[in-house]
């Protein structure tokens, strides 16, 4: 899977751009709030439908316009697929594959896996147990659409049982109600705890041998999911906690609670851990990531790399680059200097500059 051309219109600080890439490592380089990130952030979009940084749609559309276009170019096994992404601020999004409209979002996954590094995922082990989840649930959507499936009903149930249990502090009539979602809540919640089990076993098989590499040797990881029920145990705990979820008005238990614990040498990394070593684990993560989609999909993900070299030492900077492979990668940083100095093999070189990108090579 590589990406040949990005189109993008009213997207973010882009009135109108069209890129092509090299099949193997394409960078982007420019001063900060350039629109270096924006252009990563519509090849997310497009694999994902949602933006990586949480924004809503109508945050990422250009100010001047109501709606916003992403025309994405992919050759998947010798075959040109095009990805058409229509974002509108009063609307929701139009998505079509091929030119073909899609009825749900959900269709869409699969088609482009993208492994997306950034700054902030340096902090994901040190960070709340929300960073960690959603870790889990961004890549577990990627690659299992029944995930998904379960865990935006979750979601929604949350909120339905919630809002259920504010009428409820007011009123004991509304009461009997609740057995309603409680039991489409367990149904899926279930489903999730068990799929993010699994998940995380596939984890450890990789990222163990990985992490090793990085530490020279020294530090053996293994992540621990630590849910904040187990999946037998959901019902019962929910009965239970009835009284105290009416008294805060919201829903106390269940996988929207999760956590995932890192262990290196049996030491909780990120309450006992250096800097250091939590971001040699947020590293070990996310080429686990990779590895683990490739073995997943059979196929290559696109890597993008958002100005994270920076934030790295010369050893695991080299080491990032190292494990890149054949894999198609875009990256974006303020000077070339650290390829260089690595002696790293560019293939594509883009200037960017107020929303402006030049192709140097």
């Amino acid at each position: 899977m590589i990406i040949k051309s990005l189109e993008l219109d009213n997207f973010r600080n882009y009135k109108n751009l069209h890129m092509d890439f090299d099949r193997g490592v394409n960078i982007l380089y420019g001063d900060n709030a350039q629109g270096k990130t924006n252009i990563l952030e519509a090849i997310y979009v497009s694999a994902t439908t949602k933006s990586h940084k949480g924004s809503k749609d109508k945050d990422i559309i250009n100010f001047d316009s109501e709606e916003a276009h992403i025309k994405t170019y992919l050759d998947k096994d010798g075959l040109e697929r095009r990805v058409d992404m229509h974002l509108r601020k009063s609307k929701s999004k139009g998505i079509a594959i091929d030119m073909v409209k899609l009825k749900k979002a959900a269709q869409l996954l699969g088609l482009l896996n993208v492994v997306f590094f950034s700054p902030e995922d340096l902090s994901i082990i040190k960070n709340a147990p929300s960073e960690r989840r959603r870790f889990v649930d961004m890549e577990l959507c990627q690659l299992d659409q029944i995930y998904l499936y379960n865990l935006n009903n979750y979601n929604k149930i949350i909120n339905q049982r919630n809002k259920l249990l504010k009428d409820i502090f007011y009123n004991k009539d509304y009461k009997d109600m609740l057995n309603i979602w409680d039991m489409q809540l367990i149904s899926y919640g279930v489903k999730i705890i068990e799929r993010r089990q699994l998940f995380i076993e596939q984890l450890n098989e990789i990222i163990g041998s990985i992490h090793q590499k990085l530490s020279g040797q020294k530090e053996e990881l293994i992540i621990q999911y630590t849910p904040y029920v187990k999946a037998e145990d959901f019902e019962k705990l929910l009965k239970s906690n009835l009284e105290k979820d009416i008294k805060l008005k919201m829903t106390t238990a269940g996988p929207h609670r999760d956590d995932f614990i890192f262990y290196s040498n049996g030491i909780d990394v990120r309450t006992f851990g250096s800097q250091g070593q939590q971001r040699t684990a947020a590293l070990s993560l996310k080429l686990s990531e990779i590895e683990l989609v490739k073995k997943i999909t059979k196929d290559l993900p696109v890597l993008l790399l958002d100005d994270v070299l920076s934030e790295l030492d010369s050893s695991r900077q080299n080491h990032l680059l190292n494990s890149i492979g054949n894999i198609q990668t875009i990256i974006t940083c303020t000077g070339l200097d650290d390829f260089i100095n690595n002696r790293f093999e560019i293939d594509k070189i883009f200037k960017v500059s107020n929303g402006i990108v030049t192709n140097e090579n």
